[in-house]
């Protein structure tokens, strides 16, 4: 405390604690600090200079400032909640190179600390850009153990964005009806008001959770489940999907003839699921590909699907591909939104020329009639409720 020329108020009311230190020290130990102390200098009349922390507990602030005069700090003495604590503190003071160290010390040390409370350590890592560390462990965590998430108690507190990054991950070691699974428990979660059944819905509750989990659906790969699991498990949640998906999903489940085969031969989420129905080798050309939907925010509507044979597929591959046109399939590391531009009106004669002249070995595209395909899942579900 001798020659201090700083006083530091640290914590909120009734938890407030002032700390003696020295300008020149803070000024060169801490970027934040100088920033502060900057704008703060000593006054003539020799009054000291006093600064506020209130977003930082007196008992880890006191830990971080030993650090700031001594350089070094042993985390064995400390509580690894405290450990989270100090790495907040320290990214907030633009220690980066404490940062850097208690990120490190985590991972290499308290494994087991952070499954057990992953849930915590998850939403912390996230909570800035600064964490990636501890973002890549937790990422990878989860691309291996998905019910390290799904299954925690607080699973349903994680925001939006985190659980459509836990959605894109393309190497997830899950089902993709064990994902919808879980985004529908979360979307009910934000909802707690809404009846548990989905037959007793009014429209107002399938607005409410539509809206609710409308970010996240289109980075579920419906197309990739099984007719059967269509059927029993997303069916009878059609009126949250995006309009023209569920009529686009029925066609392409009501073609199979098996209903444990897959819309979409698929090796992606640590699966090795392939589809042998013969019936079924016309969804092969879709490997890889991806379905994604946009919302146009103008009409508060999407626009339909339109089924043709694809004009800018490769000439060899021209017979064989069948895409949406208002949709655009690429492959990519993350699954990403992509934008869908209106369809131009082009003249009667444009492009003719430049159209595939073989014939599309899947016919001509047709309206899809939703009520007669709507029938038809009905009468299946009878049937086989018969069978059981």
């Amino acid at each position: 405390d001798e020659y201090y020329d700083i006083t530091i108020e640290v914590g909120t009311d009734p938890y407030v604690r002032v700390f003696r230190a020295h300008m020149v020290i803070l000024y060169y130990r801490s970027p934040y600090l100088r920033r502060i102390l900057s704008t703060n200098k000593k006054k003539d009349d020799e009054t000291l200079s006093h600064i506020k922390l209130s977003n930082i507990s007196p008992e880890i602030f006191e830990i971080i400032l030993r650090y700031i005069y001594g350089g070094k700090i042993s985390l064995n003495d400390y509580d690894n909640s405290d450990i989270i604590k100090v790495l907040v503190a320290a990214n907030e003071l633009n220690l980066q190179e404490l940062v850097i160290y208690l990120q490190s010390f985590l991972i290499k040390n308290k494994k087991t600390w952070m499954e057990e409370n992953f849930n915590f350590v998850y939403k912390t890592s996230f909570e800035n850009n600064s964490f990636s560390e501890l973002q890549n462990y937790c990422t990878g965590l989860i691309t291996e153990e998905p019910d390290k998430i799904f299954k925690s108690p607080d699973f349903t507190s994680i925001p939006e964005n985190l659980l459509i990054s836990i959605v894109q991950n393309d190497n997830l070691k899950t089902s993709e009806v064990h994902i919808w699974e879980n985004v529908l428990k979360w979307g009910f979660a934000q909802n707690p008001e809404l009846p548990s059944e989905i037959a007793n819905f009014s429209n107002d509750d399938l607005n409410t959770l539509k809206n609710t989990l409308k970010q996240c659906i289109p980075f579920i790969r419906l197309y990739d489940l099984t007719s059967k699991e269509f059927v029993d498990k997303v069916f009878p949640y059609r009126e949250i999907l995006p309009e023209g998906l569920c009529a686009y999903l029925l066609e392409t489940f009501l073609t199979l003839s098996n209903p444990e085969s897959r819309g979409v031969e698929r090796n992606d989420r640590g699966r090795n699921d392939k589809v042998e129905d013969k019936d079924d080798t016309k969804w092969r050309n879709f490997r890889d590909r991806r379905s994604e939907e946009r919302y146009d925010n103008h009409h508060n509507s999407m626009r339909k699907y339109d089924i043709r044979p694809s004009s800018e597929s490769k000439a060899e591959n021209s017979n064989n591909i069948r895409t949406l046109t208002t949709n655009t399939y690429t492959s990519l590391p993350m699954r990403k939104k992509l934008e869908l531009k209106p369809r131009s009106s082009a003249a009667p004669n444009e492009n003719v020329a430049s159209r595939p002249s073989k014939p599309n070995p899947f016919g001509e595209a047709k309206p899809i009639d939703t009520d007669e395909a709507f029938r038809r899942v009905e009468e299946r579900r009878r049937k086989q409720k018969k069978r059981n």
